[in-house]
């Protein structure tokens, strides 16, 4: 997985370790040296120092000889998404959704073929496919890849779908790259993304763009339902109306939000006599 830079710069060590890191899943949260050397492709002793090094600095801890997340990994993945302010602003909003809908909504960005879930407010229902901050997904099988997809260029949409998804999960076949390139193009003209049991079966979802202060769709906000008990014309008549009002509140308050000035004054602290 490490030495895929070609830059002057290009750090490889930096990049085995963050390969160490994303070796780590739902499946896979606990892995010996061996599984992390070969899911990585390093040598034993390379892999070893990577996991001490990793495990000095609280990223990594060991029991019994295997290795393990700490939730220090975390702070990586939350320093990007509170640097956006994106979470503050679409917290409130997503929890008013949820206590509208009585569905899970979550929010998503795109990193290279893939979505990954930045925000998430769900309820307890069994739906196919566990879903949690940083899960990352399709986006041609997800209803927020879908919108994220279609606000691209002809030229960028060809070199996202060029790219391998990382999800681990098998293509979905129901449909040709024309198809999909038609459909992106109606989801572009109308403003929202339906995927009606793409990802997986009993898993239906509508999305809608967030876009930030000058009009760039940054994100995708969504509806989550079950199939078996919420059919599509509830999911567009019912759901999509707070869903699209919800996604354009965010928009507005994160476009607000980014106008302001920000800056950070050093306190003073000044001692009376």
């Amino acid at each position: 997985m490490a030495g895929r830079g070609a830059g002057p710069d290009f750090v490889e060590s930096l990049a085995r370790g963050l390969d160490v890191l994303a070796c780590f899943d739902a499946g896979h949260r606990t892995m010996s040296l061996s599984e992390v050397a070969t899911a990585a492709g390093l040598a034993r002793p390379t892999a070893r120092r990577l996991l001490l090094t990793l495990e000095e600095l609280g990223f990594v801890r060991t029991t019994d000889g295997a290795f393990q997340l700490t939730p220090k990994v975390l702070t990586l993945g939350m320093a990007y998404v509170g640097s956006l302010g994106l979470w503050d602003i679409a917290r409130p909003h997503l929890e008013s959704l949820v206590a509208r809908t009585g569905e899970s909504s979550s929010m998503a960005q795109l990193d290279g073929s893939d979505i990954v879930y930045v925000a998430r407010v769900s309820v307890p229902k069994l739906i196919a496919l566990r879903v949690d901050i940083g899960t990352r997904f399709p986006a041609a099988q997800t209803s927020q890849g879908k919108v994220l997809l279609s606000a691209l260029s002809p030229d960028e949409l060809a070199d996202v779908l060029a790219l391998p998804s990382r999800a681990g999960l098998p293509p979905y076949i129901g449909r040709t790259a024309e198809q999909l390139r038609d459909e992106l193009t109606e989801i572009r003209a109308r403003g929202w993304a339906l995927a009606d049991e793409e990802l997986a079966p009993g898993v239906r979802s509508v999305a809608a763009p967030v876009r930030d202060g000058t009009g760039t769709v940054r994100a995708a906000m969504n509806v989550t339902v079950h199939a078996a008990e919420t059919t599509v014309d509830t999911l567009l008549h019912g759901h999509l109306p707070f869903l699209l009002r919800t996604a354009g509140d965010v928009s507005a308050e994160w476009a607000l939000w980014q106008s302001r000035p920000h800056v950070e004054v050093e306190q003073r602290h000044q001692t009376t006599a």
